[in-house]
C-alpha cells in the first residue's frame, strides 16, 4: 500500500510523539466502550431508564462502532487517515458534549450511537497511521504499544469514570470524553502527518449498509427478548431476519471485486480460530463488566469508585500474562495450547463468579477475577497472532480490521445476550407485592428503581438480580468452554509457532507505558 508523507528513516524521538497521540486517540474511544458501565445505576435513577434501555445505552455505542469499522477504515485509507481521525474525534467530542445535557434515556441512546460513529472513524485510522508512517524497524514496537493500549483502556476508563463520578454525576463521564477528544484533536493537528492510498478501492457502501442492518436487527431482537419473551414471534422473527440479512451480506461480498470483508478468508482455520476466540473473549469480558458493575453498586451498595477499584485484580493478572507469560508459553508449547488454556481459565473464572450473591465476601469476587484476567491475557495475544499470521503482508490491514471488528462485535453481543439473560432471570424471580401495578411494573423493568423502594422490595430485587446474574455467568462460562473446544479443533495440526507478530507483540508489550 502506498502512502503519502511516509518517513523513510525516522528516529524514535521523531516518531514517539506520533505514537503518543494515536494511542491517546485510541484510548479515548476504546475506554468509552466500558466507562459508562460504572454510571449505569446513576443513569437508571436519574433518567428512570428500564433495564432494556440501560442495555441500549451501553450497546448502541458498541454496535455502531463495530458495524462501521470496516467502511470507516476504507474511508481513511482512501481519503486520508489524519483527516478521518480528526472527523471522528470531532463527532465523538460534540456528541459527548450534547449527551451531558439530556435527561431522557432515548436521547442518550441516540447520542451514544453517534459516539459509536465517531469511534469507528478513529480506531482504524490510529493503527493505519502507525503502519503508514513508521519505518520498518520501529513498526513492530509501535504496533505492540498500540495493542497494549487497546487492551488496557477499558479498565483505565472504568477507574477514571469511578473517580469523576465521585466528584459529580454520570454526566462527568461524558465531560471526560470531551476533554480527551479535545486534547487528541490538538495533538492530531500539531503532530500527525497525513497519509492515504489514492489507489485504494471505493468503499462498498451497499455492503456497509447490509452489515449495519443485519447487526442492528439481530442485536435489537436479542436486547428486546426479555420484554417480549425469547419464544415470542417478534423475537424469533427478528433474530431470523438478522441472520438472513447477514447471510445476504456474505453472498454480496462474494460477488465483489473489492469486498469490505472477503468471506473466503474464514476458510483458513487459523484465521477462523483467532476470530472466534477474540469474539468470545470480549463477549464474556464486556458482558461480565456490564453485569458486575451493577451488582457491586446495586446489590453490594458500593460507590462507583469502589466498584471500579474492586475490579483491579483482573488487569493485574491480565497484564503480566499478556506481556510475557503468553509469548513464552507459546514459544514452548505452541499457540494452540496457550489459546485454549486462556479460554479454559476464562470459563473457570466465570464459574467462580457465578456464585456471587447478596452476602458474598469480596474474596470470592477476587478469586474469580484473577483467573478471568489471566485467561484474557493468555488468550488475546495468540488469537490476534493467529488472525494476522494467517494473512500475507498485503492483507495485514484486513487482519487488523477483522481483529477490531471481532472485539467490538463480541462486546456488543456479550452485553446484549448476557444482559438479556440476566433481565429474564431477574423478572422471573422478582414478584413484588403490595405495590400499585404501575410501580410494580417499573420495579420489574429496572433493578435500579426497585432498590429505591421499600426495604423489603429492595431486598427482593437484589436477590432477583443476583439470581439472574448467576444464570448469565453460567451461560457465559459454558459458551467459553465450548469455544475452547472449537478453537482446539480448528488449530489442531497447526504448528502455530510463537514467531512473527506473536513474538513481537508479546515482547513489546513488556515495555508498554500507557500514555
Amino acid at each position: 500500500m502506498s502512502s503519502t508523507n511516509t518517513p523513510q528513516a525516522a528516529r524514535p524521538s521523531a516518531t514517539r510523539p506520533v505514537l503518543i497521540v494515536v494511542c491517546l486517540a485510541l484510548a479515548t474511544v476504546v475506554s468509552a466502550v466500558a466507562s459508562l458501565n460504572v454510571a449505569i445505576p446513576s443513569i437508571a435513577r436519574q433518567t428512570h431508564a428500564t433495564q432494556t434501555q440501560l442495555s441500549w445505552v451501553i450497546d448502541a455505542y458498541a454496535l455502531v462502532f463495530a458495524a462501521l469499522l470496516l467502511p470507516a477504515g476504507a474511508l481513511g485509507d482512501r481519503y486520508g487517515r489524519r483527516r478521518t481521525m480528526l472527523a471522528g474525534l470531532t463527532v465523538f467530542g460534540a456528541a459527548s458534549a450534547l449527551a451531558m445535557t439530556v435527561t431522557d434515556p432515548t436521547w442518550l441512546i441516540a447520542l451514544r450511537s453517534v459516539l459509536g460513529l465517531g469511534a469507528a472513524l478513529v480506531m482504524p485510522a490510529t493503527l493505519s497511521t502507525i503502519t503508514a508512517t513508521f519505518p520498518a524497524q520501529q513498526k513492530a514496537r509501535a504496533v505492540g504499544t498500540w495493542a497494549g493500549v487497546a487492551g488496557a483502556s477499558a479498565i483505565l476508563g472504568l477507574l477514571a469514570s469511578g473517580v469523576v463520578l465521585d466528584l459529580w454525576s454520570w454526566r462527568a463521564v461524558f465531560a471526560l470524553n470531551v476533554v480527551l477528544a479535545v486534547i487528541a484533536i490538538v495533538g492530531t493537528l500539531r503532530i500527525i502527518p497525513e497519509s492515504a492510498d489514492p489507489q485504494a478501492p471505493k468503499v462498498d457502501l451497499v455492503g456497509a449498509l447490509i452489515t449495519v442492518a443485519g447487526l442492528g436487527v439481530l442485536v435489537y431482537s436479542i436486547i428486546e427478548a426479555p420484554t417480549h419473551g425469547w419464544l415470542d414471534a417478534r423475537t424469533l422473527v427478528g433474530i431470523a431476519a438478522g441472520l438472513v440479512i447477514l447471510a445476504a451480506f456474505v453472498r454480496w461480498e462474494l460477488t465483489r471485486t473489492n469486498p469490505l470483508l472477503d468471506p473466503r478468508l474464514f476458510a483458513n482455520r487459523a484465521f477462523s480460530a483467532g476470530t472466534l476466540s477474540i469474539t468470545l473473549q470480549f463477549f464474556a469480558f464486556f458482558g461480565f463488566i456490564f453485569l458486575v458493575l451493577q451488582y457491586l453498586q446495586l446489590v453490594r451498595g458500593d460507590s462507583p469508585l469502589i466498584a471500579a477499584v474492586s475490579l483491579l485484580p483482573m488487569p493485574l493478572a491480565m497484564m503480566p500474562c499478556a506481556r510475557s507469560i503468553a509469548p513464552r508459553l507459546a514459544a514452548r508449547a505452541g499457540r494452540r495450547r496457550v489459546c485454549v488454556l486462556g479460554l479454559v481459565l476464562i470459563s473457570c473464572g466465570l464459574l467462580v463468579l457465578s456464585r456471587l450473591d447478596q452476602g458474598t465476601s469480596y474474596w470470592l469476587l477476587a478469586a474469580g477475577l484473577v483467573p478471568l484476567g489471566a485467561g484474557m491475557g493468555l488468550a488475546m495475544t495468540p488469537a490476534t497472532a493467529a488472525i494476522t499470521d494467517a494473512l500475507p503482508a498485503s492483507q495485514q490491514g484486513v487482519g487488523s480490521a477483522v481483529n477490531d471488528l471481532a472485539r467490538e462485535l463480541g462486546g456488543a453481543l456479550g452485553i446484549a445476550v448476557l444482559g438479556s439473560i440476566m433481565q429474564s432471570g431477574y423478572q422471573s424471580h422478582f414478584h413484588p407485592s403490595g405495590l400499585p401495578r404501575p410501580v410494580a411494573d417499573q420495579a420489574r423493568s429496572s433493578v435500579g428503581l426497585a432498590t429505591h423502594l421499600s426495604t423489603t422490595v429492595a431486598d427482593q430485587a437484589r436477590h432477583a438480580f443476583a439470581d439472574g446474574m448467576q444464570t448469565a455467568l453460567i451461560a457465559a462460562a459454558i459458551l467459553t468452554a465450548l469455544t475452547a473446544l472449537a478453537v482446539a479443533g480448528l488449530l489442531k495440526g497447526s504448528r502455530a509457532k510463537a514467531s512473527g507478530m506473536a513474538g513481537a507483540a508479546g515482547q513489546n508489550a513488556a515495555n508498554i507505558s500507557i500514555p
